[in-house]
């Protein structure tokens, strides 16, 4: 288990940056030298030059196919309408993929709600159309987070901004490592599957620039600046909950990405990548309660839950879609499997039809709304699940209607990757 760690400058990269440098002058002086130096200013063993193609598993499971017993076609129509629905659907009442007007190659993910686009939609927005091979929108939504999102210069260049809280109706822009890391995730995707088809997005540009400023973020700035760090902690291999020095030690169970880390390492060489998700699949077997199985908002990297973060609610329910992605992409040692029987077990508990939205992590009820997007992640955390009634959680993703309104962003987003990775269409190409 990853201890706990003060937040410093990362001393390693700071030395190897130096060490270029020296090198730079050594060349110049004396025509020689043992490593050369980028022009990002670190040493040639952490910067990405090449990026090699990933591999995943041979086989998905087709829970709608082998549990519910659903036809290839029935579930290819049903993932049709679905997408159509969300991306092309009224704009008033089903869409939440945006078309910017007077921009024709860009489109944003609007959380319908709150009325603000945040880096989380965009991510899995891309990710999505990835995986249906729409390949106009994930670009469209790639380039339009370049235009709209990205922090063009400062501390803080190269990071995208999002809106992360809302209080009285005020979006407070963040730093938010979720929808970074599933944008980054897209474009590796992007690059094995299209680049053989060169189009008007590089993705292998894009994703080396979000690969250099998530690890040497402070190299770049030559320290830590206005408060910005590096989006993962060097020592511990976790990511922060925001990058910024006030999250030292802290990481949120719903951006840690194991299943993604691992691919990221057969993309770069880096061996960080690797050490990072064995440090993350640590971090979520010791932050899950013991009894419910139920993760806090936030917590320090040894799992303890952060003072004001100790509760189960919906930003928290991704955790599972990771934990599902980790198990059918990169299976490891089958804790996962045993989680997923110890929550879906505590919602059964709750009465199925009935259960709660939102729980203090012992399990006492703080929102007794029955949550359609907790329905929709339940559903895919069954996939793994070896306990009773999985069907069942299973079939509801299946029987919901998509959902329409004000309320359709998170609901919708959630139903949409249910769909996919319940049918086997989630995948590493």
């Amino acid at each position: 288990m990853p201890a706990r760690q003060p937040r410093r400058p990362a001393p390693s990269a700071r030395s190897e940056a130096r060490a270029g440098w020296a090198c730079v002058l050594a060349l110049l002086i004396a025509g020689g030298c043992q490593s050369t130096v980028d022009s990002l200013g670190y040493n040639d063993a952490s910067s990405v030059s090449v990026l090699h193609p990933m591999k995943g598993p041979a086989t998905y499971p087709n829970a709608f196919r082998d549990v519910l017993g659903k036809s290839d076609a029935e579930i290819q129509t049903k993932i049709d309408r679905a997408f159509a629905q969300l991306f092309h659907g009224d704009q008033m009442t089903q869409a939440i993929y945006a078309p910017v007007t007077g921009q024709a190659d860009q489109a944003s993910i609007t959380d319908t709600y709150h009325e603000d686009i945040r880096t989380e939609g965009i991510g899995l927005g891309m990710i999505i159309a990835l995986q249906l091979d729409k390949r106009d929108e994930l670009d469209h939504l790639w380039t339009y987070a370049q235009a709209k999102l990205k922090q063009p210069d400062g501390a803080a260049r190269g990071y995208f901004n999002s809106s992360c809280t809302v209080t009285a109706g005020m979006p407070i822009p963040c730093l938010d490592p979720f929808g970074m890391e599933y944008m980054l995730m897209a474009l590796l995707l992007a690059n094995d599957r299209w680049s053989a088809t060169p189009g008007s997005v590089d993705y292998a540009a894009g994703a080396k620039d979000l690969l250099a400023v998530m690890r040497h973020k402070e190299d770049e700035n030559g320290g830590v600046v206005d408060g910005i760090t590096d989006l993962f902690d060097p020592a511990a291999h976790l990511v922060f909950d925001l990058p910024v020095t006030s999250s030292a030690g802290k990481t949120r169970p719903s951006v840690v990405t194991p299943a993604f880390y691992d691919l990221w390492s057969q993309a770069t060489s880096d061996p960080f990548w690797s050490q990072a998700a064995v440090a993350s699949r640590q971090y979520l077997q010791a932050a899950a309660h013991p009894t419910t199985g139920l993760f806090p908002l936030r917590s320090h990297f040894d799992g303890r839950p952060d003072t004001g973060g100790e509760t189960f609610v919906p930003e928290t329910y991704r955790t599972f879609i990771n934990i599902v992605l980790d198990r059918i992409w990169t299976p490891t040692d089958g804790w996962d499997v045993e989680e997923a029987n110890k929550v879906l077990g505590f919602f059964i508990g709750k009465g199925f039809a009935t259960y709660g939205k939102s729980y203090e992590l012992d399990g006492t009820v703080i929102e007794t709304a029955h949550e359609p997007s907790l329905i929709m992640v339940n559903g895919i955390t069954a996939l793994i699940s070896t306990a009773n009634r999985q069907s069942s959680f299973i079939q509801e993703v299946w029987d919901r209607d998509l959902p329409m309104g004000p309320g359709r962003y998170f609901t919708g987003i959630m139903q949409m990757m249910g769909l996919l990775i319940l049918s086997g269409e989630f995948r590493v190409y």
